[in-house]
Formats: structure tokens, sequence, C-alpha cells
């Protein structure tokens, strides 16, 4: 992958419309932000041009992270760029690490919220559906039969998964201690259906137990 990497930097690649060859440290950001978030938008603050450059050098992006595994796409309708990871086999990196049982349970409400507003045709013109910490926490007792993690622990799970482009947190509302969200396209990647299947499966099969 050098070549193609020195053919970016050295112009040999046509550079993005109105814009220059980026650096060799844009470049290797582009990627590191890649593999930190996962799902990344044209909105996305604080990555520089890795959107951009992520999109428009897509072949390269493609080709590089298939030698690690990942599936790199574009989303031209959602402005997202993002990786879809491995659905089977070893994983070595650290996204592989699995998910604590409320960070799934969490997960799993998120998606459910997603399609429901899809369902409901609440969708926003950037893809987002909006919803609150109350909604997420009726999801889990609806969908899993258990009590959500406290309002600290989901907010801590929350900013996890914000920080891979599921979603984005708004300011907390002291009086009601509740605070809104806008889950994005991104949670359709984090949480894949195979994933969805796996785990109403598992969620059913803790009812039938007793919990």
């Amino acid at each position: 992958m050098l070549e193609p990497f020195r053919a970016i930097l050295d112009g040999e690649e046509t550079p993005p419309p109105g814009s220059s060859a980026p650096s060799e440290e844009e470049l290797i950001r582009a990627l590191q932000v890649m593999l930190k978030s996962q799902c990344i938008y044209a909105a996305t603050t604080g990555i520089g041009r890795s959107y951009e450059l992520a999109r428009h050098y897509a072949p390269f992006f493609r080709d590089y992270f298939a030698c690690l595994g990942y599936r790199f796409e574009v989303a031209h309708r959602d402005q997202m760029v993002f990786l879809a990871l491995p659905p089977d086999g070893v994983r070595h990196d650290a996204q592989g690490e699995r998910l604590r049982k409320d960070e799934t349970l969490v997960l799993l409400a998120l998606r459910l919220a997603y399609e429901e507003g899809l369902r409901d045709h609440r969708v926003s013109t950037d893809g987002t559906v909006e919803c609150t910490t109350d909604d997420i926490a009726d999801a889990i007792r609806s969908a899993a039969r258990t009590e959500p993690p406290d309002e600290a622990r989901l907010i801590e799970i929350l900013r996890l998964f914000a920080r891979k482009g599921a979603l984005r947190l708004g300011e907390r509302d002291r009086a009601e201690r509740v605070t809104p969200l806008m889950v994005m396209p991104g949670i359709t990647v984090l949480s894949p259906d195979a994933w969805m299947d796996q785990v109403r499966a598992w969620a059913s099969a803790g009812e039938a137990r007793g919990g």
C-alpha cells in the first residue's frame, strides 16, 4: 500500500475538487480517524479533512482497510463514510472487545429507536432521529424486560457510541433530568441486522430463563 499512499501525496491522484493533495500528516490522520471512529460524517467536528479525503480517495481507503479485514464504504445520501466490521472470525483489534451487557442493551435500544423513527417518518434531512435518554431507558425495559443502567452509566455508554458515530448528545435538561439524543445513520453500522437478530435471540432466551 506504500505506492498508492505515495501517489496521493505526490499529487499523481487527482486531489479533491477545489482543494490540494493532502499532506502525509493529513492522510495518516484520516486513516487513524476511520479506525478510531468507525463512522464519520461531513459534519463531524475535530477531524480536519478526514471525511473529504476518505470519500475522495475511496479506492485507496477501500484497499487499505481490506488488508485489515474491514469493508470501507461511502454512504453518499447520509454524507457518511464507515468501516463495516467482519461479522465472523477472530478479531484482534480494540473494537473487537466484547460489549458489556448494559452496553449491548443500550446499543439495541438505540437501533430500535432509529427503526421506530424511520417507520414513523421522523427522520430529519440529515438522516437523524431524535429521541431522549428516557426513550432509550423505556426501550430497554420493553425489549429486554430488564432495568436500564442508571443515568450516569447510561450517559457514559452513550458517549462511547457517540465517539463511534452512532449518535450526538444534546444538552441535559436539569429540571426534567433527561438528555436529548440524535441517533445517526451510523447506528446501523454498529448494530447490523445479523447482530440485531443475535441480540434479540439472547434477550428472548434471558426472558425465558426469568431474566
